[in-house]
């Protein structure tokens, strides 16, 4: 399965406009597998994730395949970054005790990724995959966002239905963990949002297709529902966690 590259093309509006995670979510991997572990964060984008697990932990190696993505990746202390795809990692055998995959694991050869994990992963090491859904869009502007996604939805890649599901259907090694549930929130002016929507893959598929970006073609529309641009709102996604130990 070859490098599916959906994001390069909007990396800085990706790097800029993305949510972070929950810090509660890094701190109970922490808790999990303590400081001084050694992580693997695979397809680690532009560091949305790595910049907090470069906070909680001594040492994290964040692959990323695309050059492009990197390039907007904030240098960290403890934080080594390799363009690589996750599914050819080149760690040695039983050498992390994390993994970490935040808003990816869909696009990747699965059964080829996880035959990684299994090889790299410690003993009671814990592999640890998220993904969050569409966001729920505050009453003031769901009319524009219901005309918004009506114009994008034939332009999502197969993978995404991946997402619809949670990663209900991923072959996924390892004994389950219960993961406690996260919520993922962020308090947002217009122009945060619309520099969000434009990060989408549909997005950018989209206006290939039609020479129309959808995001431009909508933005008055999304400026008379919202009201005073600088007025921020609450903006709010279903996030789901899955959590794998590596028990021998």
């Amino acid at each position: 399965m070859a490098f599916q590259d959906h994001f390069s093309a909007q990396a800085s509006a990706y790097a800029q406009h993305r949510p972070t995670y929950p810090p509660a979510l890094f701190d109970h991997l922490q808790r999990l597998v303590g400081s001084q572990a050694q992580v693997w964060e695979a397809a680690c984008g532009s560091g949305q994730a790595t910049v907090d697990l470069a906070r909680r932990f001594a040492q994290v190696h964040a692959t990323e395949p695309s050059a492009t993505a990197l390039a907007h990746a904030p240098p960290l202390q403890g934080v080594q970054y390799e363009c690589a795809a996750a599914e050819q990692c080149a760690l040695p055998a039983r050498s992390v005790d994390l993994i970490v995959v935040a808003q990816a694991l869909h696009w990747f050869d699965q059964p080829a990724f996880f035959a990684q994990c299994e090889r790299v992963l410690r003993p009671d090491g814990v592999l640890a995959a998220w993904c969050y859904q569409d966001f729920e869009p505050p009453a003031a502007i769901a009319a524009a966002c219901g005309e918004f996604r009506s114009r994008i939805d034939s332009y999502w890649p197969a993978e995404r239905r991946l997402i619809d599901r949670a990663y209900a259907d991923s072959p996924w090694p390892f004994s389950e963990l219960q993961a406690p549930i996260f919520p993922l929130t962020a308090l947002w002016d217009l122009n945060q949002l619309l520099g969000y929507l434009s990060s989408f893959s549909a997005v950018v598929r989209c206006g290939k297709a039609t020479g129309s970006d959808p995001v431009c073609a909508l933005a008055d529309e999304f400026r008379a529902q919202w009201g005073d641009p600088a007025q921020r709102r609450r903006i709010r996604w279903p996030l789901h966690v899955h959590l794998r130990v590596n028990r021998v």
